[in-house]
This record gives structure tokens, C-alpha cells and sequence, in this order.
């Protein structure tokens, strides 16, 4: 019996387990397991940065011959090259995910922390899908890039008709910028032109419908819970203390906007009349003088607070100089690149003269709206553009060229680290320099004549400034929260419309002139960032940033005064302050960025507010007794008079 017992007891010690390790061994081999999984991530780095490097160059450049020759063969190609990337990057994401909570070296953890935010329309793995997305996005940019209305019931077909029933948006848009002038297109003139341009995006429905599924697909397979928390990651911080961190500076800016929409409200109302523009309601939203009323630089001339101060009419000043032959497109863009150079910046490489779209073709279809580009990721620098000499594409100028000053400062780094330190730094950088195109840098180019001399022309140069910056807030905000809302299941398709108008009247107290616009439309896709699936909360910082950078520079060049009389133009230590910022790129968190050129980590709208502060301190004492702010009961409601025309119909490809 003693031995059976022994016998069993020694078939039990045989089956157990052996002793755990002490600690210092565990710890031992999890540090040995670690620093080999390291190793493995920075060759995976290194071979990411050429097999990205390369795919995005073969993207970026069908996506060029895209923009600037519209055919149905350009949209396949560019859809292809893309979807190329897309596939890419999402197995290099899934891999990256291996080495969550590996102790990396700084630059490794960094270039997979932007790996995973580097789409804004990641794809689904399935290839069928993969294509599909490509190709929906394709058409979809194709589709704004040839839209054009044509009235009188015109069917388009004939070269020569078409010309005379038909307009793009270029044509269209000028009617709308005209509203101040002499001879300015009446109410229903301009409404007329709003509402072509908006017929020309319905088509655009189903296929924006079916990108939000696809592109919802590929995110969850990268971790977020649908598109928009993808791209609310992208800023350092989490998804939720993103969207807290818009709403703080919205809030910081909001009373100055109700106190410009208020005023310009009341000019319009005495205009057209109450029956139009109510004292109390939303203004509509065809009368501001630009197609999406995000910018209201046109109706100026109806508004200017001072009568017979000197005149601020920089577009008359370029066509003085264009008449005389003393100016055209590019010299236009000489005079951006100039402001560079006086900086200590380097002047643009050949290239960029020999390559880039400065004026619109007579012989294709491209897409105007104005880029900046690094086709090759190489300093191989461009812009595309269809320059009009007005002043609105002067200030186009200077922020196109702001960014292809970041390129040329960071294009030897890692092709993850070539982009903004987030990207309302991108936007912000050529915006920053406009606040330095004071009267007397006007005056200095020949544009006006005369300088302002006294409080009453600086409350009109306000005015012309806050007409285009402050009045852009609202709309820079609420374009990424209807898209979120829409990533989001929040809002489904059988109510985009719906919200989208939803949004404009809280944000910009902004509606359509008669009456609700159904889901027969798709008002959204009325704006290129839509269908071109660009996120657009950029802008709203840029708007933020450019101030906090201009008074960083206005600090480093020692200037003396209210921030709003500041110029650095020639300043070659405000310039050193702003290569400093730029050369680093994408390489650190944006917050480090921020504190290199303002000392400060947190994004601030005070210098915004310190910039304007004469102009609101003057609009309070204009407005008193005003109703400002807006509800809907009071909105226009005139309901239509006629049926919508049919939008010219565009080729799509199969």
C-alpha cells in the first residue's frame, strides 16, 4: 500500500507544472521578447517609408492629370493608383497594430501614430470593395469638377449653344460677386445663380451615400468606430476632447460673428426689404456675395461703415495694372512669392513656374479650385489654379503659396513627417502672412492710392477683413459636424439635406431664400470638400492659428502696438521664428510645434479677438437696439416661384 501510494504521488509530482520563474527572469525575457519586436518595427518604418514613398508619388501624380485634364480615363487611372494605397495602407495598418505597447524609439512610435490617421478614406480590405470606394470617389470629384447648369430647359450637346445656356461655376459665381457693383444682378438674379450651381450636385447623392458605407467599412477594420472618429484622432488627442476643443474656440469667437451678422443683416434688410431679409431671421443665403456664403468680402461696398474714406478696392487697383500690362496670372503669384523671399524664405524652384495651372485651359475640363502641391513628395512644387486678378485670388496666392513654403522646408524628411504639425497649421501659414498686407503694403504694390489716416479708415479696413475671416467661423465649424453626424449613423441619408441646412441656420444664421430645400436635393455636394472627401475642421483652425502666429511673429520682429497695425513683411526674424515651426513637420506632436513658434501648447482664438477688438467695440455701439442673433420662425419663406431647372447632365464613366 505504501508503495502505490508513493507510486501515485510520484505520477502527480510528474504531471505538475514546473515553478514559475522569480520576476527578474520574467521581466528578463519580456524585455529580450520587446527589444526584438522593436527591432522589427524600425524595419518596418524604414521599408514603409519607400513602399509608401512610392505608392503616394504614382497617387499624387494621376491625381494631377486628374485635376488638371477631367476625362473619364483620368478619373479611372487616378482610381486606380488610389486604390493601390488604399490597400496598402491598410495591411501596413493592421501590421503597425502588433506593436501597440512595444517601448519604440521616438521617430518609430511617431510614423506609426501617423500611419493610422494617414487616410481620410481608408478602404475596406474586401478588393471588390476596395475598387468600388476608389472609384465612387473618383466620380465623385469628377462630377463637381464638369458641373454645369444650364437654363432655359437647354439640353447640352452643341459646343456653341451650350456656351450660351450653360455656365460652370466660375460664371455662376462671378454673378454672385457682383452684387455690389454699379450694375448688380437683382434678388432673384442671384438667386437664380445659387440655385443653378446647387442643381448640379443632386447626382451626387447616391454615390456620397454609398462612400459613407464603404468608407465607414474601412475604418472599423483600423479600430474607430466610423470615419469621422479616424479623423478626429489626427490631432494628438483623443476623438471626444477634439470635438471639446472646436466647441472652446467656436465659443471664443461667436460673439464677435453675432455682432458682424447682425450688423450686415441690417444693411441687407434696408436693401431688398424686410420681406426678404427679416431683422430678425437668418439672412438668406444667396445674397453674400459668394456661393456657399462662407466669405462675404463682395458685399463690402454695401456695408462699409465710413463713406468717402479712401478706397480699399484692391481688385480695381489690379485690373489698373493688368489694363497696363504691367501685371498678369503669374506676376500675380510673384508678388506672393516675394513676400516670401523678404522673410529670408528661398525663392520657388523653376519648376514650380514651368509645371503648375495658373490660369484655366480653353481646351478641357479641370478642376479650378485652387491647390498646392508636392507631386513627388521632392520639392517638386505646384499650384493649380484658374487666377482671376481680383483680390480675393491675391489672398488665394498667399495662402497656396504658404503651403508650398511648408513643403520646401520639411520635403527631406520621412514621407510621414511631410504634412502640417496638424493640418489647420497647413491652412493657417499663407493666411498668417495676408494680416501682414496692411494699407501701406497695398499702397507700396500700386494697388490703392491713398492711405487710411485716421480711426474711421481703420474701422473700414476691419470691416473688409472681418467680412472675409470672421465671417468664414460658422461655416469652417459646422461643415465637419455634418459630415461627422453623418459617419456617425446620427443622421441617415433620408435627412442630409435636412441637417445640412440644420447646421448653417445654428452656426451661421444662414437659410435658403424660399423655403425648405427637400431630399430631392443634395445642397452638401454643392461644395468641392464634399464629394472631394476633404476634411474641412482644417480651415476653422487655420482661421484660430493664423492670428496666434501672427502675433508670434509681430513679437519676434519687435513690433510696438495694437496687433492689428502690425506688418513683418522684410522681418527677417519673424521669418526665422516661422522656418523654425515649419521645418520640424509632422515629426512632432502639433502642441510642440505651437510652443516653437508661440510659446504657448494650446490653440487660442485672444489674438483673433485682440485683432478685431476696434471693430467690435464699434459694432456693439452700431447695434444697440438691434435684435440680433436669429430663429427660424423668421426666416425667409417666400415659397418658389418656378420649378428647379434640370442641371446639365455629365458624363460618369461605366
Amino acid at each position: 500500500m505504501l508503495q502505490l501510494l508513493s507510486l501515485s504521488c510520484a505520477l502527480v509530482a510528474g504531471n505538475m507544472p514546473p515553478p514559475n520563474p522569480p520576476p527578474a527572469v520574467k521581466a528578463e525575457e519580456k524585455k529580450i521578447v520587446d527589444e526584438k519586436k522593436a527591432a522589427e518595427a524600425r524595419i518596418f518604418a524604414a521599408t514603409l517609408e519607400t513602399d509608401l514613398k512610392r505608392l503616394w508619388v504614382r497617387s499624387s501624380t494621376a491625381e494631377w492629370i486628374k485635376a488638371t485634364y477631367i476625362t473619364d480615363d483620368t478619373e479611372r487611372n487616378a482610381a486606380a493608383m488610389n486604390e493601390d494605397a488604399m490597400a496598402f495602407i491598410g495591411q501596413a495598418i493592421k501590421k503597425s497594430l502588433t506593436y501597440k505597447g512595444i517601448k519604440l524609439d521616438p521617430e518609430t512610435e511617431r510614423m506609426l501614430v501617423l500611419l493610422k490617421v494617414s487616410q481620410s478614406l481608408p478602404a475596406p480590405s474586401d478588393a471588390t470593395k476596395r475598387t468600388e470606394l476608389a472609384n465612387t470617389a473618383a466620380k465623385l470629384e469628377g462630377l463637381y469638377g464638369k458641373g454645369k447648369f444650364c437654363a432655359d430647359g437647354h439640353v447640352p450637346g452643341n459646343a456653341e449653344a451650350d456656351k450660351k445656356h450653360c455656365k460652370d461655376l466660375s460664371e455662376l459665381s462671378a454673378v454672385l460677386s457682383k452684387v455690389s457693383e454699379k450694375k448688380a444682378p437683382s434678388y432673384e438674379e442671384q438667386y437664380e445663380a445659387w440655385r443653378g450651381w446647387h442643381e448640379t450636385s443632386k447626382e451626387m447623392r447616391p454615390l456620397f451615400t454609398r462612400l459613407v458605407e464603404l468608407s465607414n467599412e474601412g475604418a472599423k477594420e483600423i479600430g474607430p468606430k466610423d470615419l469621422g472618429e479616424l479623423w478626429r484622432s489626427a490631432y494628438d488627442m483623443s476623438p471626444a476632447e477634439f470635438e471639446t476643443e472646436t466647441d472652446r474656440l467656436w465659443n471664443q469667437v461667436k460673439p464677435l460673428y453675432d455682432q458682424l451678422h447682425c450688423y450686415v443683416r441690417g444693411k441687407l434688410s434696408t436693401k431688398y426689404g424686410a420681406d426678404k431679409v427679416s431683422a430678425s431671421g437668418p439672412i438668406p443665403a444667396h445674397l453674400l456675395g459668394n456661393m456657399w456664403a462662407q466669405e462675404w468680402s463682395n458685399v463690402y461696398p454695401m456695408v462699409e461703415p465710413y463713406q468717402g474714406q479712401p478706397s480699399l478696392d484692391v481688385t480695381a487697383g489690379l485690373q489698373k495694372l493688368k489694363k497696363a500690362k504691367k501685371l498678369d496670372e503669374q506676376g500675380l503669384v510673384r508678388i506672393g512669392e516675394k513676400f516670401f523671399t523678404s522673410l529670408g524664405f528661398d525663392p520657388l524652384p523653376p519648376t514650380f513656374w514651368e509645371r503648375s495651372q495658373f490660369t484655366k485651359p480653353q481646351d478641357r475640363d479641370v478642376v479650378c479650385h485652387a491647390s498646392a502641391w508636392d507631386v513627388t513628395f521632392s520639392n517638386d512644387l505646384r499650384i493649380k489654379m484658374c487666377i482671376k486678378l481680383d483680390e480675393e485670388d491675391l489672398i488665394t496666392v498667399h495662402h497656396e503659396l504658404g503651403h508650398n513654403y511648408y513643403f520646401m522646408q520639411y520635403w527631406q524628411k520621412p514621407v510621414l513627417f511631410q504634412q502640417g504639425a496638424n493640418d489647420g497649421f497647413h491652412e493657417a501659414i499663407g493666411d498668417a502672412l495676408t494680416l501682414s498686407i496692411t494699407p501701406k503694403y497695398l499702397k507700396d504694390l500700386g494697388l490703392i492710392e491713398t492711405l487710411p489716416k485716421d480711426d474711421k479708415g481703420v474701422i473700414n479696413v476691419q470691416m473688409k477683413d472681418a467680412l472675409e475671416k470672421i465671417a468664414f467661423l460658422p461655416f469652417g465649424r459646422m461643415i465637419d459636424q455634418w459630415r461627422w453626424d453623418v459617419f456617425s449613423g446620427k443622421v441617415p441619408p433620408s435627412k442630409y439635406n435636412e441637417h445640412w441646412w440644420a447646421l448653417r441656420l445654428k452656426y451661421q444664421g444662414i437659410a435658403p431664400a424660399k423655403g425648405a430645400r427637400g431630399e430631392a436635393f443634395f445642397d452638401p455636394g454643392a461644395k468641392y470638400h464634399i464629394p472631394a472627401n476633404v476634411p474641412y475642421m482644417r480651415y476653422f483652425l487655420a482661421r484660430i492659428l493664423q492670428f496666434q502666429f501672427h502675433r508670434a511673429m509681430c513679437q519676434a520682429a519687435g513690433h510696438q502696438g495694437p496687433l492689428h497695425t502690425c506688418s513683418v513683411y522684410g522681418n527677417k526674424a519673424a521669418g526665422s521664428k516661422l522656418k523654425a515651426m515649419l521645418e520640424l513637420g509632422a515629426s512632432k506632436p502639433w502642441p510642440d510645434a505651437l510652443e516653437v513658434m508661440t510659446g504657448q501648447r494650446q490653440m487660442d482664438a485672444s489674438a483673433l479677438v485682440d485683432y478685431f477688438a476696434p471693430l467690435q467695440t464699434w459694432l456693439a455701439e452700431q447695434n444697440k437696439g438691434q435684435r440680433c442673433g436669429w430663429s427660424a420662425s423668421a426666416g425667409p419663406t417666400e415659397p418658389p416661384k418656378t420649378e428647379p431647372a434640370k442641371a446639365a447632365p455629365t458624363k460618369t464613366g461605366k
